[in-house]
């Protein structure tokens, strides 16, 4: 008996995708979860998965055919799957070589020959989360490590302009809405709370200043060189920094990624301006229209939002945050749309004229209609990133990029170059500063002979908006999409006790377990702390537990993280609290 493996849900309002790439091929023996080919849309890239292990059939579709939800992609026949990827063989750290390569990794480009001696065991391109933490996780295991970084300060995009900044403006901004809104709820009262914005961002640089400092401390602390400049790949083992050479055993690309743009929208960061221009502000906009009802979009509207600003968010889709659960995105809409942020789902802007006064952005329907215009102060553009991957010599040293300019990579993140990998936004999967960590140890330890591995269905993704949103693992979508039975358990914020003390009652922790066998597949949290409350469930997928391991496992009274005992209990339906 075959299955039929189909082109799975793609978001509320996306019906069609090309087929970027075949990743399997007929005859493949596959294990459940092997991505076997990649869908692109214009706003999201999806891997298809395995449903189960077996062998797959003949190619239903060619690559670069455009598909639509539903149409069969090849089928698969039960039984064992592939062999595991063997670790690399084991070698003193000081001489490890790099690990064989997997199959169907890209033929490299003639290059020039390897150097027989080099300046480092390992060169590092890219001193963000990925990048820095591969660096000293290398020379924890004993290489001689360069990282290279052409920013003034360690840390890449989110230590400087992107995670650590944001969250400092979250927590300032939550800080002020309570203090002006909510705190004579409960008896605290204020007669007058003013904004200091000059003194707010001087906080949140403080902080960036303490983070990045922090990491240069660890590279001199783990003897790993900074070399401060741009680098470029000249081949197997070959660099250069700002021109000059320099060599290296294994090179890992750690580049990041970009802000992506729109055409018809012009970035000064002034008045149109990236994440990056929307941490330095100034002045606190009258009017600002956030294009892209994504993480950063709303994480950042939501900043401006409390300090005073009106905010409309403009999304393409008809729904927030594509990816999360449906049941989710809902409630956080409405919770947002309660707050005061207005939306415009559906919607995409064909055009911004700056002029003294402001931004006047031409906004229609996605699926076609009537266009309007809307006026704004300031225009955040959020709809998205793509990876850095030009500017330094890639495609010139042979190294192979997929369509939307990500580096190919095998199983061992090793490119189409012998002895370059490459981690983190640069090649596919979640751009999650957290994830290039993750790939950063692994290649660190695959080249030292252990068997680095990340496992990718245990990567867990918050929003930091007031309710936070958190997830890992599966949807209710992916699940009915890949047929898997499985059972709900659901609590609500408001019956927790802890919840109800610190004013905090809106939204509910969702789990998601396998029918027949209790194992958890997936946990999603809007609510109080979600970003905290997700460790514990990240934790439960990546053991392969099940919702009773959570619901027999002690939690401490009154917490929040009881709503999760009660949620797995009610997987069941036996929660006690409700």
């Amino acid at each position: 008996m075959t299955i039929d493996i189909k082109v799975p849900t793609l978001g509320e309002s996306v019906t069609t995708a090309t087929v970027a790439k075949w990743l399997k091929q007929p005859g493949d023996a596959v294990n459940a979860d092997d991505p076997i080919a990649e869908l692109e849309t214009d706003k999201v890239s999806v891997e298809v998965p395995a449903p189960q292990a077996g062998v797959l059939g003949a190619h239903a579709v060619n690559e670069g055919d455009e598909v639509e939800v539903g149409t069969v992609l090849t089928t698969l026949t039960p039984g064992a799957g592939g062999a595991k990827a063997a670790p690399a063989a084991a070698a003193k750290p000081a001489q490890a070589a790099a690990p064989a390569p997997a199959p169907a990794a890209p033929a490299a480009k003639p290059a020039a020959e390897a150097p027989s001696e080099t300046d480092y065991d390992v060169i590092v391109i890219g001193a963000g989360p990925g990048g820095y933490v591969c660096a000293i996780r290398a020379a924890q295991l004993g290489f001689k490590v360069a990282c290279v970084e052409k920013r003034a300060t360690l840390g890449g995009t989110c230590l400087n302009v992107g995670c650590i900044p944001s969250k400092a403006l979250l927590q300032q901004s939550e800080n002020f809405h309570a203090a002006k809104d909510e705190y004579g709820e409960m008896g605290i009262i204020i007669d007058s709370v003013k904004l200091d914005l000059a003194k707010m961002m001087a906080r949140k640089q403080s902080v960036v200043d303490a983070n990045v400092k922090g990491v240069e401390f660890l590279f001199k602390k783990n003897k790993v060189t900074w070399l401060k400049g741009t680098g470029k790949i000249e081949g197997t083992g070959r660099i250069t920094v700002d021109g000059k050479p320099v060599t290296a055993k294994h090179i890992v690309i750690a580049s990041g990624s970009d802000s992506a743009g729109l055409p018809g929208v012009d970035v000064d960061e002034k008045q149109i301006v990236t994440s990056t221009g929307a941490l330095e502000l100034s002045a606190v906009p009258k009017k600002m229209v956030v294009i892209g009802g994504g993480v950063i979009g709303l994480e950042l509207g939501s900043v401006w939002h409390r300090l005073g600003a009106d905010v409309t968010v403009i999304e393409y889709l008809d729904r927030l945050v594509p990816g999360t659960d449906n049941e989710v995105a809902k409630t956080f809409q409405r919770i947002l749309t309660r707050q005061g942020l207005k939306m415009k789902l559906g919607h995409k802007v064909t055009k911004a004229e700056k002029s003294p006064k402001g931004v006047t952005l031409s906004v229609e329907p996605a699926k076609g209609g009537t266009a309007e215009t809307l006026e704004a102060d300031v225009v955040l553009l959020a709809i998205g990133r793509t990876a850095a991957s030009k500017g330094f010599g890639l495609e010139e040293a042979g190294i192979a990029l997929d369509k939307r300019g990500r580096i190919v990579t095998d199983a061992h993140y090793a490119t189409s170059v012998p002895g370059i990998y490459a981690i983190g936004d640069v090649i596919a999967g979640p751009m999650l500063a957290h994830k290039a960590e993750e790939e950063g140890v692994a290649i660190a330890e695959l080249l030292a002979g252990q068997a680095g591995h990340v496992n990718y269905g245990a990567i867990p993704a918050v929003v930091y908006t007031w309710p936070e949103v958190a997830t890992v693992g599966k949807t209710e979508e992916n699940l009915k999409e890949e047929g898997v039975a499985y059972k709900v358990g659901k609590f609500p914020f408001t019956a927790n006790g802890r919840a109800r003390a610190i004013g905090m009652t809106d939204g509910f922790v969702k789990v998601l377990a396998d029918a027949t066998t209790d194992q958890v597949l997936g946990v999603h949290i809007i609510g109080p702390m979600a970003g905290e409350l997700i460790a514990e469930c990240t934790m439960a997928i990546e053991f392969g537990a099940s919702s009773e391991d959570i619901a027999r496992t002690c939690h401490a009274h009154p917490t929040l993280s009881e709503a999760v005992k009660e949620a797995a209990l009610d997987v069941d339906k036996r929660a006690i609290h409700i």
